[in-house]
Order: structure tokens, then sequence, then C-alpha cells
């Protein structure tokens, strides 16, 4: 194969880039204030010590933001398998029983998201 576009292209993005950082930090500018010192805190000026516990509800929004990202992970393979012709995918006499189970899995997600909801998680205080 010939590989020498791709060689060409990365020079030239290797340049691009070296080139921008050169330029940036010979014409950019050089005054240094005590709020360009400061730690960005996603927008918010940093109050106290940093070592504080965070509030409960951040750790909830993780957990349940796990949970509904490994449902994706169950999800999309069987999905994906389940319906492959060829005799590549599930086995046919097993379809009905897999279907099955991703049907309680589903319904124990949705019974775990209607729990959080009536626990009040989703709403943010």
């Amino acid at each position: 194969m010939n590989y020498h576009p791709i060689v060409v292209y990365v020079l030239i993005l290797v340049g691009f880039v070296v080139t921008n950082l050169i330029l940036a930090h010979v014409i950019g500018p050089r005054k240094k204030t005590s709020v360009k010192q400061m730690p960005y805190e996603s927008g918010m000026d940093p109050v106290g010590d940093a070592r504080q516990p965070f509030d409960v509800k951040f750790y909830l929004v993780a957990i349940l933001f796990l949970v509904f990202d490994v449902e994706l992970l169950f999800l999309y393979p069987w999905a994906v398998s389940a319906y492959v012709e060829g005799g590549k995918g599930i086995d046919p006499g097993l379809s009905s029983t897999v279907f099955g189970v991703m049907l309680v899995f589903m319904a124990t997600l949705a019974i775990a998201f209607v729990y959080a909801w009536r626990k009040g998680v989703f709403r943010w205080r």
C-alpha cells in the first residue's frame, strides 16, 4: 500500500499544531493577574478547603449514571446478536428465553428508576 498521503497528512497536522502553539506563546498576552493565577473551579470562585466532602447528591447521580450506563453494555450486544441472520446470532431455540431474560432485566431497571424518582433523587434542591 501507498502510505505517502497519510504521512504527508500527519506531518501537516503536526506542523499546524506546533505552529499554533509557538505563535500562541510568542504573540500571546503575558500579563499575570491574581484572577488568572486563581485555580479554575467550574466557573465558581474557589472558597474554603479543597478537601471538603461532597454532598451525597453527587454520589447518587454518579451511581445512577453507572447503573443505566451498564444497562446499555448488556442491552447493545443482545440487540445486535438477536437479529443477526445466517445462524451467527442467538440459537433460535433460546431466542424466546433470552428475550424473556432481557425483559426481566429491563423491568428491574425500570423499577429501580421509578424507585429513585419517587425518593427524589432526580430533584436538585
